[in-house]
């Protein structure tokens, strides 16, 4: 029997089909020899965390797939914060914020270029800058996590209830920061809407004046002259991982968000740098889950490589990605057949598609298991369409950590009462019954 689990998530995998891949998705294009042999060893399906056709970011799609309800979830401004070591106050909002270029037009500012090449010095200069701000008893602060990006910390009587200011798109006006229609009546929304449109306007001016940007200007360099902001949240309290699901985690990931998460619902993280050899970055970290597996009853293994691919917008270049991680699969491959504890899963969290004005798309994306005790179906290969005729079938969003229970033995049988809480999983941590 299976007693321990190892999640592999290839994030971005699913995509569209593509007339200059003969109308195949890129994994269906991508000649996958080892992802094929492992499908034919084991259960093949389709996963969505939630409604076909709902388009989640990374940070919701594991949220669902760790088996958390959209209820539960913070804002991924939070996990990002938690994931830099800065410190969420639960009654303050964290925003995602980074420099942008922007040009003013009739009044209007653009998104001429987002994140422009800057050095670490002048990215420096410019956050010192713009770092805080008070008004109407609110303040912001700007705190760098990386490169251009950054999280705004507000404090005060604040709301998550606002709209962005980032438009995403390159020459498009940025968004007009207003409360959200359902919050429209309450002051907290009305007054963080107002404070943060006049932060944003403060930097526009602060940095288009700045000497530094005057002497990108006149070396014909983009400005970065704005602040741009999108998807607020603010912290709570959830059950964590161990409690939930009675499994002790680890995430293996390179990816501030997922270091976030990984605080956030109590999963151990081991943070391993991107590896720019496309074929070894899996690899290393299938062999650090590997050595870790004694310790863990679920490990998470992260690679971005098919997402970073498909945002270039080149379907031949996700193919690439794709190929490069099924040749690092065949470095491990023995190592997780050959261990007869070991429920091994390879899935992704969301499509990514290679064309078009989405970011994400919300088609489903395959999913295998294989292990001991699960069923084999007659799936051939690996992709988007083979696997839809597997026996998994589609699962959605928490019923994939009900199946990982099922498959490591762990799934309580509905009824039982071991412990005063409904918990998922068998045994729970009951009270033994005593004399005295």
């Amino acid at each position: 029997m299976a007693s321990r689990c190892i999640l592999i998530l290839l994030d971005g995998l699913g995509d569209r089909s593509y007339p200059v891949l003969g109308d195949r998705t890129p994994l269906q294009a991508a000649r996958t020899p080892n992802l094929d042999a492992l499908a034919a060893r084991g259960m093949n399906g389709l996963y969505h965390g939630d409604r076909w056709g709902i388009a989640f970011p990374s940070e919701q799609a594991h949220f669902a797939l760790f088996g958390y309800t959209q209820s539960e979830f913070p804002g991924r401004g939070v996990l990002e914060a938690i994931g830099a070591g800065i410190e969420v106050p639960p009654e303050d909002v964290a925003l995602l914020a980074h420099l942008v270029s922007v040009s003013e037009k009739d009044g209007i500012l653009v998104l001429e270029k987002d994140r422009p090449p800057a050095g670490p010095d002048e990215i420096a200069e410019l956050v010192k800058a713009v770092e805080e701000y008070e008004e109407s008893g609110v303040r912001i602060r700007y705190l760098p996590t990386s490169h251009l990006d950054g999280i705004l910390l507000l404090s005060g009587p604040v709301s998550t209830f606002i709209t962005d200011s980032d438009p995403i798109r390159e020459g498009k006006p940025l968004i007009e920061v207003s409360p959200l229609h359902s919050a429209a009546a309450d002051p907290a929304a009305v007054t963080t809407a107002r404070v943060l449109k006049n932060y944003l306007l403060w930097c526009f001016r602060t940095l288009t004046s700045h000497p530094l940007n005057q002497e990108r200007i006149e070396n014909n360099r983009f400005p970065i002259n704005a602040v741009a902001t999108q998807r607020p949240g603010r912290y709570r309290t959830v059950d964590s991982f161990p409690a939930r699901w009675g499994l002790k985690a680890l995430s293996i990931t390179s990816s501030l968000v997922y270091w976030g998460l990984g605080a956030f619902l109590g999963i151990d993280v081991q943070k391993v740098p991107d590896n720019p050899d496309g074929e070894r970055d899996l690899e290393d970290r299938l062999r650090v889950a590997m050595d870790f597996r004694d310790r863990y009853d679920f490990i998470h293994v992260h690679t971005k490589s098919p997402d970073t691919a498909a945002h270039t917008k080149d379907p031949w270049k996700k193919v690439k990605a794709i190929e490069e991680i099924d040749r690092s699969l065949g470095g491990v491959m023995n190592m997780l057949l050959q261990d007869p504890e070991l429920l091994t899963v390879i899935t992704s969290d969301h499509s990514t598609p290679c064309h078009g004005p989405l970011i994400h798309s919300g088609e489903t994306v395959p999913i295998m298991m294989i292990g001991p005790g699960v069923r084999r179906d007659p799936v051939q290969r690996f992709d988007e369409i083979n696997c839809a005729g597997g026996a998994l079938g589609t699962i959605r969003g928490a019923e994939f950590m009900y199946l990982v229970l099922n498959f490591l033995d762990r799934a309580k049988l509905v009824g039982l009462m071991d412990t005063p809480y409904d918990q998922p999983y068998w045994p729970g941590p009951y009270i033994p019954f005593r004399t005295r």
